[in-house]
């Protein structure tokens, strides 16, 4: 027991010894404050977004601020301006490490640009120097670091990820760059016009919904983008919902859309036909009061049945009414209709944390009737 104890101290010791040796080994290397031009993120953040990704590379024993801050006091150069070679490398003698890095980011015609180069100090080269041309958003300059440090120490990331943020000044198609997929749950209201909403007001008895004529929606919507630009993104959508629910019907609907995302705000306008079924019966409203109510609405089949049909002993058939026969929406009819309309929506995306929150107005255009209305929806980011 007491050789099995002694072995596993000894292998201990052995293992720190190694780990500590390690350490030693690997080259010091501190970060300068980088020059920052048009870009709103302060020096010191950016320092240590670089200090945190050249300790994730776990090639250096990094020195942050506070183990060079009194080399820094040292000499006023150090902390005005400091971004010449000379002057880096003498920072780099001052706080007494193997490598000095300098990094500057510029903020201009919409990208970013980042350069960084790394000197060893005793030399003076510049043993690592890479620049890169990055998307404009701030909120990614971090990724932008990783990238260009990762790939200037012949380190892969994946195509996709570097795509996203690397700027590209040709106007090519691509898939996933600066993606924003907004699939996911919605729910919304719409007010209905037209013939829709006499439809819709129309009492049961007499084919109609007799519901008001303003309808809650709940569905969901699947999108997937086919172009993909820094700034633009044309998507293909298509949204299922059911509406009035709240008043004891369903109103199902098929909706297929192109849609157009423009920018960072997160713009989109979109554009394509909805799709839905009705029932129709042949019949015809009474405007003008002929045959009692004003404004009923008969069926054909109602009306042969009625008081007012006249039976015509000479032409042997019954009088045709005042009115032209024509088919209509009916929930009783006998007929089932392809319905069809087109639908116009612009909106923008909001985010709140790991959410987006895209937010549409939309209008449905249909025969001699229509729907205007809102819709919210919700779906985790996804970069």
């Amino acid at each position: 027991m007491k050789k099995c104890m002694t072995t596993i101290v000894l292998s201990l010791i052995c293992f720190i010894h190694s780990f500590a040796q390690e350490e030693n080994s690997k080259s010091t290397i501190a970060v300068a404050l980088p020059n920052v031009d048009n870009i709103s993120v302060s020096k010191e953040i950016i320092a240590k977004l670089i200090q945190i990704e050249l300790i994730k590379l776990d090639q250096y024993k990094v020195y942050d601020e506070f183990d060079i801050q009194e080399g820094i006091d040292s000499d006023e150069r150090f902390t005005n301006n400091c971004y010449g070679k000379n002057c880096l490398i003498d920072l780099g003698k001052a706080v007494e490490v193997d490598y000095i890095v300098a990094t500057s980011l510029l903020g201009f015609g919409g990208k970013t640009v980042i350069s960084i180069k790394i000197i060893e100090v005793n030399s003076g080269e510049i043993v690592k120097n890479d620049v890169k041309e990055f998307i404009d958003d701030k909120d990614k300059i971090q990724r932008m670091l990783q990238v260009l440090i990762r790939q200037m120490h012949n380190i892969e990331m994946h195509p996709e990820v570097v795509a996203r943020i690397v700027h590209d000044d040709q106007p090519i198609i691509k898939k996933n760059i600066n993606k924003v997929n907004n699939s996911g749950p919605r729910v919304g209201y719409s007010f209905l016009s037209g013939d829709l909403r006499d439809f819709a007001t129309r009492p049961e008895s007499q084919g109609g919904m007799g519901i008001y004529p303003g309808v809650s929606m709940i569905g969901y919507q699947m999108e997937k983008q086919y172009i993909g630009t820094e700034n633009f993104s044309a998507l293909g959508e298509v949204l299922i919902t059911v509406s009035g629910l709240e008043q004891g019907v369903a109103i199902p609907s098929l909706t297929l859309m192109n849609g157009l995302r423009f920018g960072k705000a997160g713009w989109e306008f979109a554009f394509g036909p909805g799709i839905g079924f009705k029932r129709e019966s042949r019949g015809f409203f009474d405007t003008e009061g002929l045959y009692g109510e004003q404004g009923r609405y008969w069926t054909e089949s109602e009306f042969r049945n009625s008081e007012f049909n006249n039976y015509d002993p000479e032409a042997g058939e019954t009088a045709p009414p005042a009115y032209d026969i024509t088919k209509n929406a009916d929930t009783r009819g006998d007929y089932f209709k392809l319905n069809t309309r087109w639908v116009m929506a612009v909106g923008r995306t909001f985010k709140a944390g790991g959410l987006n929150i895209p937010v549409n107005i939309f209008y449905s255009s249909m025969k001699n009737s229509g729907m205007i209305g809102m819709s919210v929806g919700f779906n985790v980011v996804k970069n």
